[in-house]
């Protein structure tokens, strides 16, 4: 019997994993990565530290991939998140779980991740060629090999695992869709997701990039009566357009048929102290200090960055001396504080999304393969699918659960 010849478009997580699964089934395995690098997009994950799963179970991840959940079904069935942390630890990296069981590498390295996956991949038999492949050969509804800009290669199977178009400084410049599109599948309209925000509300410039941590955050939807649809707690970003940061980008993904002013954050500055509290603490400065201005004050409850907002905000005159300001103000005051107020007016460009939601329809791969319903020996593996996760390590495990199932070819 023939050995069975399989090339992996993309050497990220999904194509990776999908390298490891197809050469420790005995094929030939060719992964085409065009960038000098694999998994150049691991690297910036979970701000350099790569949350690689979510330590739960199977059902918890479907819950928490609100796009097309349930395709997931067969392949985290196959390579649930447990089987990842033990995949990973067995090639020798230690992992940790930390906070909403986010698992991480113990050396908070991304990098290790990258390396672990390239010297598994290797000592499996695979082949790294840092080349972009330019068209799949497809005769008679059957792959029959890919072109590069040197050849024609045959291949007997070929996984498309390319990512989608977030991030293209790494790769992802949406040569998935193009190929599957030419292969006759549908394409869902790709969209951003954990992505930062466009605000209706002006930002200073002098608050441009200023990081707020310990923040918590409520997303509201106010087409649905103002319907409470996210919280969070973390770290907020300003930026000259509106928002970003860990707490907003998980924010987005919580968002579905963006239009202006759908959407308003409220981000509590003061998340440790109830508003009682808040209010008496007020009142002591205000009693401590009752010959100081009220723009004076501010500097001793928020970065002085973001005290021009915050006047505005409050119309309080910023030179009003302390002890004249109203009781009527000091709640308003603690209000604001508690409840500043963003109104979303859009998601940013998806070239700075984190993921993409849309991609090759689901409806035309099958779910206990990862191979197309359309073409034969022709398998998709991880973002260029039309599936779409929340923050937490839930894309990258359902990036590896693909990829696994598309190398396996199991059903």
């Amino acid at each position: 019997m023939s050995i069975i010849r399989t090339a992996v478009i993309g050497g990220g997580a999904a194509g990776m994993m999908a390298a490891v699964f197809a050469s420790r089934k005995g094929e030939k395995v060719t992964v085409f990565e065009k960038n000098q690098k694999i998994g150049r997009k691991l690297y910036i994950t979970g701000k350099g530290r790569c949350n690689l799963t979510n330590h739960c179970d199977i059902n918890t991840v479907i819950q928490n991939t609100p796009v097309n959940g349930r395709f997931l079904y067969s392949a985290l069935h196959f390579f649930s998140p447990e089987d990842t942390i033990r995949f990973f630890e067995e090639q020798g990296l230690p992992l940790k779980t930390e906070r909403g069981n986010r698992v991480f590498p113990v050396s908070d390295r991304a990098a290790d991740v990258v390396d672990t996956l390239l010297w598994t991949a290797k000592k499996s038999g695979c082949t790294i060629r840092h080349q972009t492949v330019k068209e799949l050969i497809i005769k008679d509804g059957q792959i029959s090999g890919v072109v590069t800009a040197d050849e024609s290669i045959p291949f007997d199977r070929v996984i498309i695992a390319t990512g989608g178009l977030s991030y293209p400084v790494t790769g992802s410049t949406g040569d998935g869709y193009r190929f599957a599109k030419k292969a006759g599948h549908t394409i869902i309209p790709v969209k951003p997701s954990l992505v930062p925000l466009e605000t209706i509300e002006p930002i200073d410039k002098q608050a441009n990039k200023l990081l707020l941590k310990n923040i918590a955050v409520n997303v509201y939807d106010t087409e649905n009566n103002n319907k409470k649809i996210y919280s969070d707690f973390g770290e907020m970003q300003l930026m000259d357009y509106g928002l970003s940061g860990a707490v907003i980008r998980s924010a987005s993904s919580h968002m579905r048929k963006m239009r202006e002013g759908k959407y308003r954050i409220e981000a509590d500055m003061k998340p440790a102290l109830s508003e009682k509290k808040l209010d008496l603490r007020l009142q002591r400065e205000f009693a401590e200090r009752n010959k100081d201005t009220y723009e004076s004050i501010l500097r001793s409850l928020m970065p002085k960055e973001m005290i021009g907002m915050f006047l505005r905000l409050s119309d309080i005159p910023y030179d009003k001396i302390s002890s004249e300001i109203t009781k009527e103000e000091r709640h308003r005051i603690v209000y604001d504080l508690k409840h500043l107020t963003f109104t979303i007016k859009d998601f940013r460009p998806v070239d700075e999304a984190i993921v993409t939601s849309g991609g090759v329809s689901v409806k035309e791969i099958n779910p206990k393969t990862m191979e197309s319903k359309l073409i034969s020996g022709l398998y998709f593996a991880g973002e260029v699918i039309d599936v779409d996760a929340y923050t937490g390590g839930f894309n990258l495990q359902a990036a590896f659960a693909t990829g696994a199932l598309a190398g396996s070819g199991k059903d």
